[in-house]
């Protein structure tokens, strides 16, 4: 196996409807001319992610044939509905026997999180055991990185929208921060209100 394989992978989770947006895909939200899931890819691939991983749930179909994915292995997860803990586990699963030795997991509705602040995380990487998190202002935040021997353990926990918080929560003292308040705004795009932060 290359060293390239070992390097942790970036794992996009880009499956919800939308909800408090009337039921449009963050997905699919135009962001800088493209759907925000073509720009978070691009994200992960700019900071170093060789590996990019992204779960689609709700109209994956459009979504595909909207946003250029190419060179990305597309999960799809039935039970995106359930909400953010069956992404985590589905795209955690679909890592399982890559090779990669640690996971990127980023959000696609955080457009304000961008190369510098997912380099900064990478940049924190050691081995498979390894858990880090950006921080803004010292308060935990997104992206995290989550090293290979912890995945089996997360995907137990995670559940509803909560995704890897109950695990993190019970191994914070592992949990390295690494601050991007000074190059990242991690604001999420939830309501009608929050467009104004798409470009």
């Amino acid at each position: 196996m290359t060293e390239k394989e070992r390097e942790p992978a970036g794992l996009l989770l880009a499956a919800g409807g939308g909800r408090r947006l009337g039921g449009r895909p963050k997905a699919l939200l135009e962001h800088r001319g493209r759907p925000l899931v073509e720009y978070a890819v691009g994200v992960l691939r700019a900071a170093g992610c060789a590996r990019v991983h992204v779960v689609l749930g709700a109209r994956s179909d459009e979504v595909r044939r909207r946003a250029e994915l190419g060179g990305c292995v597309v999960v799809e997860n039935p039970a995106w509905e359930e909400g953010m803990g069956s992404s985590l586990r589905a795209g955690l699963d679909s890592l399982a026997g890559t090779g990669a030795r640690a996971a990127l997991v980023s959000l696609v509705d955080q457009p304000g999180i961008g190369v510098e602040a997912v380099r900064r995380v990478l940049a924190a990487y050691e081995d498979d055991g390894s858990l880090a998190s950006a921080a803004y202002d010292g308060v935990r935040g997104h992206p995290v990185l989550l090293g290979a021997s912890h995945w089996a353990g997360i995907a137990e926990s995670a559940s509803g929208d909560r995704g890897a918080r109950a695990y993190l929560r019970a191994h914070r003292e592992a949990i390295r921060l690494v601050e991007c308040g000074d190059v990242a705004r991690p604001y999420d795009i939830d309501t009608e209100a929050d467009l104004i932060h798409l470009e």
